[in-house]
C-alpha cells in the first residue's frame, strides 16, 4: 500500500527523530555556534584600547587631520584658494617619496568641535577625485573633477546661515558653482578653518601612513568669527604614529605673507575593517557556523546513505507515492530540522557573543536590527540549504564518505581558502561568487565606501555579492543537485 505525501513526510520525520545520532548531531551543530561565540567573546581582550570615535549616526569613524581654525559663533562664510596639494608615500619605516594619494584632502571645514566624531561639513580638493563636499563622514558629493591645476588655483567657499551650509567651488573666484547644501546643527561653539588629511596609501607598509601638504592663499572670512589668530591643532590621537603620520613626521602649519602651508595625515571618513583592525563583527561572533556546517553535512549525508548501506532504500521508495517525492519529503524534514537548529544556535550566540566581546573591550561594528535579523535568519538558512545539498549528493553517491567529501570540498574548502589573508583578492572574490561558499555573504554586516580606498576582500568581511544573492548561489547548487538526485533515483533505484 502506497502512502500519501503527507504520510511519507510524517514517516520521514519519525525516522529522523528516532535515530539518536542524527538528533545529537543537530543539537551539536547548534551548540557549536553558541560555544564558538562564547570562546570568541571570552578570549578576545581589548581592554585598555583607545576608544573608537563614533560619528553622529552611531557609526565608527576615522577622524584625524591637521586643523587650522577659529571659532564661528553664528552665521558666516569662509573662502580660500588652494594652489598646491602634494603627497608623499612611505617606502620604509622612515623614508618617503613623492606620490599620489587619491583621497588626500585639503580644503575648508566647519566642525561642531575638535572632538573626534563630532558633526562637520567640508569642501575640499583631493589627490585624484576632484573637488568634493562631504559631511558627517558618510556623505560625499562630487564637484568639478581633476586635481589642483599647476598653473592656477581652486577656490572654495562655505556659507553658513543658521543650520544651512552651502559649499561652492570656482576655478578663479569669478564664477562659482554650488556643490551642495546640507542642514547641520553645529551650535554656537563651532570651529572653522583649513584642514589637510592624508589617508594611508593602498600599498602602504603595515600601518605606515602617507603625509600631504597643501598651500592656501587669499583666506577670507565674513560673519561672526571670533578670536584674532588662527590656531593649529591635530584632531585625533596626540601621538603622531597613531594619528597616521610616518615615523619622524607630524602635522604643521606656517604662515608667510598671507599664505598658509599646512601638512597633515589621517582621514575624515567612515571607519572600515582595515582602519579598525581590532574591531569585530557579528559574522566574527558566528564563526561557529563553520563547525556547525561540518556536523550538518555529516548528518545530512547519513540520513540518506544509511538506507543504502542497510539496503532499506527500496522499502522506503516502495512505500512512497513516487521516488522523487520521497526524496523531496526527506529534503523538507532535513531542511526544517536544520533551520530550527541553526536558528536556535544563532539566536543565542549573537547577543551573548556580542555582550561578552564588548565586556572585554572589543568594538563591534554596529548593525541595524534588520541587518542582525538577516544575519541570524541567513545563518539558519545557510545551514539548512547546505544540508539539502548534502542529502542530494548522498542520494547520488550512495556512500557517506563520498557525499561528505564532495560537499566539504564544495563548501568548506573555499571557505578555508578565503580565510587565508594572503589569498589574492581576485581569487577570493571569484570563489565567493561561483562556489557554494558564496552563501557566507549572508552574514556580512560591513559596507564598502567609495571614499575610502582599501582592498575590500572577503577575508575582512566584504563579499562581492549582496547577502541574499550569495545565499542564492548555494540554493542554486542545492536545487540542481536535488533535481539530479531525483532523476538518478528514478532511473537507478527502480
Amino acid at each position: 500500500m502506497r502512502l500519501g505525501f503527507l504520510q511519507v513526510l510524517h514517516a520521514e520525520w519519525t525516522k529522523f527523530r528516532t535515530v539518536a545520532g542524527w538528533v545529537t548531531g543537530m543539537v551539536a551543530a547548534a551548540l557549536m555556534v553558541v560555544l564558538v561565540a562564547l570562546l570568541a567573546g571570552v578570549s578576545s581582550n581589548q581592554k585598555g584600547s583607545p576608544p573608537v570615535p563614533v560619528g553622529p549616526g552611531g557609526q565608527p569613524v576615522t577622524d584625524s587631520f591637521s586643523f587650522v581654525h577659529r571659532p564661528l559663533t553664528g552665521d558666516g562664510s569662509i573662502t580660500v584658494s588652494v594652489s598646491a596639494l602634494t603627497s608623499s608615500i612611505p617606502t620604509g619605516p622612515a623614508d618617503l617619496q613623492p606620490g599620489i594619494v587619491p583621497w588626500a584632502k585639503a580644503g575648508i571645514i566647519l566642525k561642531q568641535s575638535t572632538r573626534q566624531g563630532s558633526p562637520y561639513v567640508a569642501i575640499m580638493v583631493t589627490g585624484s577625485h576632484g573637488v568634493r563636499m562631504q559631511h558627517n563622514y558618510l556623505h560625499d558629493t562630487a564637484g568639478p573633477p581633476g586635481p589642483v591645476p599647476a598653473a592656477s588655483v581652486r577656490r572654495l567657499r562655505l556659507d553658513r546661515s543658521g543650520d544651512t551650509i552651502t559649499g561652492y567651488a570656482s576655478p578663479g573666484g569669478t564664477h562659482w558653482t554650488e556643490i551642495g547644501t546640507v542642514h547641520l546643527e553645529l551650535g554656537p561653539a563651532a570651529r572653522g578653518g583649513l584642514f589637510v588629511a592624508s589617508p594611508p596609501s593602498v600599498d602602504g607598509l603595515g600601518t605606515l601612513g602617507s603625509v600631504s601638504t597643501a598651500v592656501f592663499g587669499d583666506l577670507r572670512t565674513r560673519g561672526r568669527w571670533a578670536g584674532g589668530s588662527w590656531i593649529g591643532d591635530q584632531v585625533g590621537p596626540e601621538s603622531p604614529t597613531f594619528a597616521g603620520y610616518p615615523q619622524n613626521k607630524s602635522g604643521s602649519f606656517t604662515v608667510s605673507g598671507g599664505t598658509f602651508t599646512v601638512t597633515g595625515a589621517g582621514d575624515i571618513a567612515p571607519a572600515v575593517r582595515e582602519t579598525l583592525p581590532t574591531g569585530g563583527t557579528l559574522k566574527d561572533i558566528l564563526t561557529g557556523t563553520f563547525a556547525a556546517l561540518i556536523a550538518v553535512i555529516v548528518v545530512a549525508s547519513q540520513y540518506i546513505t544509511t538506507e543504502y548501506r542497510k539496503n532499506l532504500i527500496h522499502v522506503t521508495l516502495a512505500a512512497g507515492p513516487g521516488r522523487g517525492r520521497v526524496l523531496v519529503a526527506k529534503a523538507i524534514v532535513l531542511g526544517v530540522v536544520t533551520f530550527v537548529a541553526g536558528l536556535a544556535g544563532a539566536v543565542v550566540a549573537a547577543p551573548l557573543g556580542e555582550r561578552l566581546a564588548r565586556a572585554n573591550g572589543v568594538y563591534i561594528f554596529p548593525a541595524t536590527f534588520s541587518t542582525e535579523l538577516r544575519v541570524v535568519l541567513g545563518t539558519a538558512a545557510l545551514l539548512a540549504i547546505a544540508s539539502i545539498l548534502a542529502l542530494a549528493v548522498g542520494a547520488i553517491a550512495r556512500t557517506g564518505t563520498g557525499a561528505v567529501t564532495t560537499v566539504l570540498v564544495a563548501v568548506v574548502l573555499p571557505y578555508l581558502l578565503i580565510a587565508n589573508p594572503f589569498m589574492p583578492v581576485s581569487a577570493a572574490n571569484w570563489l565567493t561568487r561561483v562556489t557554494p561558499a558564496a552563501a557566507f555573504a549572508v552574514q556580512q554586516t560591513l559596507v564598502p565606501y567609495p571614499q575610502v580606498t582599501i582592498i575590500y576582500k572577503p577575508y575582512n568581511g566584504y563579499y562581492p555579492l549582496p547577502p541574499w544573492a550569495g545565499l542564492a548561489v548555494l540554493a542554486g547548487y542545492a536545487a540542481v543537485s536535488l533535481i539530479m538526485a531525483v532523476a538518478v533515483i528514478r532511473r537507478r533505484d527502480a
